[in-house]
């Protein structure tokens, strides 16, 4: 009877805008574009680095190429941990979960290998069975398949398992998938609304959980 815990990467156990600005900015550079604000990146993280230097460009009235997106993850792939930093006591709580038999999982729209890149870089990787990434499968958040596959490789099922993220595609994914869900609110995403449970912080975790998921 192991519960699971899946964790959303950007916005919820990373602040990975300050990096994800700074290659994004780099990259329009080299385009002869102005950068954007840390502000307005955050407002365009959450659906995958495709979606992110689409918007990008967007914001100059202009269109992306796959050459772009090459550059973009390239340089990004070099420097996704310079600046980027758990959010405050993600290591203590992933620790007391782990030590309390919670089997962990991260569920992300971010690309597999900077994810797992960041998530070594910050000495996270060892808290988790499984990382999905947002080209792992067929599918990524919103769509429940994403979810469910990440899961299902964490040796997990949905009556026992919570989803925990910031942004709208991580609430709709856990309905879809039948897992319950917690908003991350202090992480990107503005008005989320539908999940289980709000957390205010990282710390509240631990209680939120054993609501929703009680100790067999």
């Amino acid at each position: 009877m192991t519960r699971y815990l899946v964790l959303d990467l950007d916005g919820t156990l990373v602040d990975s805008v300050p990096d994800l600005a700074a290659s994004l900015n780099r990259l329009l550079a080299t385009r002869d574009l102005a950068p954007l604000s840390r502000d307005a990146v955050q407002a365009m993280v959450g659906d995958g680095a495709r979606a992110l230097v689409q918007r990008g460009f967007a914001a100059h009235g202009r269109s992306y190429d796959d050459a772009d997106l090459a550059d973009f993850l390239t340089d990004y792939g070099a420097n996704a941990a310079v600046l980027s930093a758990p959010y405050p006591d993600v290591v203590p709580t992933l620790q007391h979960l782990r030590e309390t038999g919670w089997t962990m999982a991260v569920c992300t729209n971010k690309p597999i290998a900077p994810a797992r890149q960041l998530l070594s870089a910050l000495g996270l990787s060892g808290f988790f069975a499984s990382v999905g990434g947002g080209d792992s499968y067929k599918v990524r958040k919103p769509d429940p398949g994403h979810l469910l596959a990440t899961l299902q490789e964490a040796g997990g099922v949905p009556a026992r398992a919570v989803m925990v993220g910031d942004h709208h595609n991580d609430v709709h994914a856990a309905h879809g998938a039948g897992v319950a869900s917690i908003w991350a609110a202090w992480g990107y995403g503005v008005n989320v609304t539908g999940a289980d449970a709000d957390a205010a912080r990282f710390a509240d975790l631990p209680g939120l959980l054993e609501r929703l998921v009680p100790r067999p």
